[in-house]
């Protein structure tokens, strides 16, 4: 017997999370992102797939972040058929998701067939959202933390990681092999989920490495947020936050929950003002089993660990404009946290202008992009085709990452029990994936090394 392993993404960069596990007469492919990032990667999202989609057994997916799912529409489009594996919390956004990654496809088509910016005479979305609909009826819910068997001769069970709701790692048993990859790994102590679930190593640790070189700054998040709040609020100033809808947008409301409930912010308006964020916070209400302790306290008390006073959500592109016209200390959460569109830049158009108001980055900001020059000290910005100057105060705190620096990415492995044979370290830039590989040899004395793009492993 024997088993082949496919790295056909996360390898060498940090998206397009994908690989394809062949054994026992079986073919599993584990998540199937998209590709972000340069043009470079990008183009891979429209490469045929190395087999024919329609032998695929089973589809396994780690978590819902669209570089770990958001190549399944345009799969599903090319044959794709068979049944796709993952925790309820992550079929129930998956369900959010993949509709609104094929409608941003669609805009995006739209816009460069409109404007005449295509290198195609008739430029294509990768999918659409009848497509990501149809997919979406493939997907099928596994208990956490039970073995099963997914399809005769492969065996699956899911164990939290933390990151963002429903994320798991999955072990594979197939061909007589024991695989186990890793997904996205959470951070430790950090509110609303539980710590990342130690494992059985075996044959082989598929590993994610996206800060595998370096650690988060320490810095306790709630006495930044609060002085920043309270500093706004003495200008009559505004709070504006870029956030990502899924998991930051939750994270924000439970700290701003916290600040309020022990009086140490103003009891102002906070304002939702991101359709999928309002539907990812229901999706976050739905699922206590992802819980840590704390936030299911809260809970079992009756409450919500993401409702607090003065809690609005927009409904319509109508009540978001009309916020621009409120001149009030508020706070303003909004996509897309790394400024690449949305209702995010309407808000900094009407805001940033002004010295009462505040823009407070809560997340990672591209070199080169909006954020980052603006968190270099700009003075002006361009939105809208307009030049507009920066005279907001700019803020950021550290710590809100979803992903586990180094060292806890070191404390999951070695709560982990047993020594894996192999190990491929993948998801990171290659400088994060080498150096992580040379601690897991330093410290673990494991052997390990990085998965390169379309590498193929055999484990006889």
């Amino acid at each position: 017997m024997g088993v082949e392993i496919d790295f056909l993404g996360a390898s060498g960069t940090v998206t397009g999370s994908k690989y394809l596990v062949c054994g026992g007469g079986k073919k599993v492919l584990v998540d199937c992102g998209l590709f972000q990032g340069s043009r470079e990667w990008r183009e891979h999202n429209w490469e045929p797939f190395p087999i024919d989609l329609g032998e695929i057994d089973a589809v396994v997916i780690t978590h819902a972040h669209i570089d770990h799912t958001g190549l399944l529409p345009r799969y599903f489009e090319l044959g794709l058929r068979c049944p796709i594996f993952a925790s309820s919390a992550t079929v129930d956004l998956a369900g959010v998701l993949l509709p609104d990654s094929a409608r941003l496809q669609e805009e995006e088509a739209e816009f460069r067939s409109e404007k005449g910016r295509s290198r195609h005479e008739l430029p294509k979305p990768l999918y659409t959202e009848e497509q990501a609909n149809g997919v979406l009826k493939l997907f099928r819910t596994v208990p956490v933390g039970q073995d099963k068997e997914i399809i005769p001769g492969v065996a699956l069970r899911l164990e939290r990681m933390g990151h963002i709701l429903g994320a798991c790692s999955v072990s594979l048993e197939l061909g007589g092999k024991r695989l186990l990859f890793s997904g996205d790994i959470g951070r430790y102590t950090v509110p609303i989920l539980k710590d990342p679930v130690p494992r059985e190593l075996h044959d082989l640790l598929v590993i994610e490495s996206t800060y595998g070189d370096r650690l988060h700054e320490d810095s306790d998040v709630l006495p930044k947020l609060e002085e920043i709040i309270n500093e706004t609020f003495t200008r009559s100033g505004a709070v504006v936050i870029p956030s990502f809808a899924v998991g930051r947008a939750q994270l924000l409301l439970y700290y701003l929950r916290e600040l309020k409930e022990q009086k140490r912010i103003p009891d102002i308006p906070v304002i939702i003002d991101s359709p999928m964020a309002q539907s990812a916070t229901e999706i976050y209400r739905k699922h206590p089993k992802d819980y840590d302790d704390e936030a299911l306290g809260i809970a079992s008390g009756g409450r919500s660990p993401f409702d607090l006073s003065k809690l609005y959500f927009t409904r319509n592109r109508n009540e978001s404009k009309k916020l621009n016209s409120i001149d009030e200390p508020m706070i303003i959460i909004s996509a897309s946290g790394m400024l690449s569109g949305g209702r995010i830049l309407h808000h900094l158009f009407h805001r940033v202008s002004s010295p009462q108001n505040c823009i407070l980055f809560v997340g990672f900001q591209p070199p080169g992009g909006r954020g980052d020059w603006m968190l270099k000290g700009s003075k002006t910005m361009r939105l809208f085709h307009q030049e507009v100057d920066v005279r907001a105060r700019v803020e950021s705190i550290s710590g809100l990452s979803a992903h586990g620096d180094r060292d806890e990415l070191l404390k999951w492995c070695r709560s982990c029990e047993g020594t894996p044979e192999r190990v491929m370290v993948t998801h990171g830039e290659p400088d994060s994936a080498k150096a992580f590989a040379g601690s897991l040899k330093k410290e673990l004395n494991w052997n390990a090394k990085p998965a390169t793009y379309r590498e193929r492993l055999t484990l006889e």
